[in-house]
């Protein structure tokens, strides 16, 4: 029997509602939504009636909430009454966000990526931009100045391929201006892919994976060669590395990428929103079903040697203590991220008035330390969960006390805002703040620390006790989910230079600490001090001559 290869790439199927609309009104509806963009100095996008600058909904009045745009007859509609003026009136499927700009397919209710709106969206940036005349400075003497302005740069620098001399001038100092560090770049949402892009974006910036697809450790020449499997996740991800550390400043479209981790993952298959955590434990996964392979071939025993698992994985301990004998059994088991239940022992208890107020999420307070000691902290079995005890040889009553054995390069934290009622059979999202510190010492949960204070922090020997671990971590992204459990959307703050930037899918604004400490954070990746700033500064001497030059210079990670 002959094996059948896989089919080559091809673009994810567009939303037939959209072809549709295109079909019968052409780009009439884009080229009419010309007059009512608006663009921020940040380069963010909206739509903006000039009679009126607060949007109101046409069925209800309503100003508050999303609004979308139709594009057939330029009706304003909420997002309860969107809906409605879509089966009211035949043939109007497509609209577009107000405040984001970009599609939305009324009948899949979703976000639609279309290049021809986004070319028509370019265009008027064109229009806008002032004449400005060149300092006679180079590129790369003017980016070697950094200019703190706040501008972003996504929209403008998609202004590459124009040919006139003007544009071309135009573009260079808009780029001089917008001098962020290499591997900065948006990433396009192509229907609800909030979650993905956010994790990327944490991703290609983390250094052992940023040092590996860099370096070449993946060459996808050599992988197409040895493997029938023309769809590889591994390539796909050697793909956005090269397009977003190539310098070129355009928001990319990751659409091959998510066609392949389709097929990796093919229960999450779709257009819908997906949860950003299970994405990533997907997308680590699907590195090392590939990696593991290749870097494991010849190793009998031992850890594995693939770079999801270098870069991420760590040990976890679980000490069972019967309550009865006191003896204690041991496991050990693998991670690549930790789930912290919020910590609620800190509350706000007084009003304005100073009079007692029940807690509630918004007035209450938790505190990352308080999650991990949470998280380390003995807890009572059930007693629908009594353990077997070896020395009493019965199943007796037990505590549970979790530990860190061994951390990673790269610690990620994911905080538990979902929660399922068994009793209601109903999901909600838990928006309670969460205070986290730049600078993270993970000593006191470490198993050598659980473990002596446990019995009286005594002096003694632990096994496989290091001298040279390294226990304190940097931050180096936040992920953060706004909005409801139903319809929310994904951003990701990252660290560089000592430097926050938000990556808000297509668009890069530089922020301040204290909006990113006042977010909703989700997931947050630490990396060890030590590698943390030689990364930081193998990034801050880069001053792109050629790609080669620079992809070498920014690995940061041996």
């Amino acid at each position: 029997m002959t094996r059948r290869n896989n089919p080559p790439y091809t673009n994810p199927k567009p939303c037939e509602h959209l072809s549709d609309y295109k079909l019968k009104h052409g780009f009439n509806g884009y080229k009419s939504l010309q007059k009512f963009i608006r663009t921020t100095p940040n380069g963010r996008t909206s739509l903006e009636n000039p009679n009126t600058k607060v949007p109101t909904c046409d069925s209800c009045n309503g100003y508050r909430g999303r609004f979308y745009f139709c594009l057939v007859c330029s009706s304003i509609s909420c997002s309860d009454h969107v809906l409605f003026h879509n089966q009211s009136r035949n043939g109007h499927d497509i609209a577009v966000d107000v405040e984001r700009a970009e599609l939305f397919c009324i009948v899949c209710r979703d976000q639609v990526y279309d290049p021809d709106f986004d070319k028509a969206v370019m265009s008027k940036h064109r229009i806008d931009m002032p004449n400005v005349e060149s300092d006679g400075k180079s590129i790369g003497e003017r980016l070697c100045k950094r200019k703190k302005s706040g501008s972003g740069f996504g929209v403008v620098d998609q202004m590459r391929d124009l040919k006139g001399p003007k544009e071309s001038a135009l573009m260079r100092d808009q780029r001089a201006k917008s001098c962020y560090p290499l591997g900065l770049r948006g990433l396009n949402n192509l229907g609800n892919t909030c979650f993905m892009n956010s994790v990327l974006q944490a991703m290609l910036h983390a250094p052992p994976l940023r040092s590996y697809f860099l370096t070449n450790q993946h060459n996808r020449e050599t992988c197409r060669k040895r493997s029938v499997d023309r769809l590889c996740l591994p390539c796909d991800i050697d793909g956005i590395f090269s397009a977003v550390f190539s310098g070129d400043r355009p928001p990319y479209s990751p659409a091959q990428f998510l066609y392949s981790w389709w097929q990796h993952s093919a229960n999450l298959a779709s257009y819908e929103q997906q949860d950003a955590h299970e994405f990533f434990i997907s997308l680590l996964d699907g590195i090392h079903e590939k990696e593991g392979k290749i870097r494991n071939r010849n190793r009998e025993n031992g850890d594995c040697q693939c770079i999801a698992h270098r870069g991420f994985s760590g040990l976890l301990r679980s000490d069972v203590t019967c309550m009865t004998c006191g003896f204690t059994s041991t496991t050990y088991d693998p991670y690549v991220d930790i789930s912290l239940n919020l910590d609620t022992s800190n509350y706000s208890m007084t009003d304005v008035a100073k009079k007692p107020i029940k807690p509630n999420e918004s007035s209450s307070i938790s505190t990352l330390l308080g999650c991990l000691d949470l998280f380390t902290r003995p807890e009572k079995l059930g007693s629908d969960q009594k353990l077997y005890c070896q020395n009493c040889q019965e199943r007796q009553d037990s505590s549970k006390q979790m530990s860190i054995r061994r951390l990673p390069l790269v610690l990620c934290l994911h905080i538990k805002r979902f929660e399922h009622s068994l009793i209601s059979k109903m999901s909600r999202k838990i928006d309670r703040y969460l205070h986290f510190p730049f600078s993270l010492d993970m000593t006191p949960y470490l198993s050598s620390s659980i473990v002596r204070n446990r019995f009286g922090n005594r002096i003694f020997a632990f096994e496989g006790d290091e001298s040279d671990i390294s226990t304190e971590f940097e931050i180096l992204a936040v992920v953060t989910h706004s909005g409801t459990l139903e319809s929310g959307h994904y951003v990701t703050y990252l660290r560089l230079r000592n430097q926050w930037y938000k990556c808000d899918d297509a668009w890069i604004t530089e922020v301040d600490e204290e909006i990113v400490r006042a977010s909703q954070c989700y997931m947050m990746f630490y990396v060890q001090k030590m590698l943390y700033h030689k990364a930081d500064e193998n990034m801050s001497h880069l001053t792109t001559s050629s790609k080669e030059e620079a992809l070498h210079r920014v690995a940061g990670f041996s």
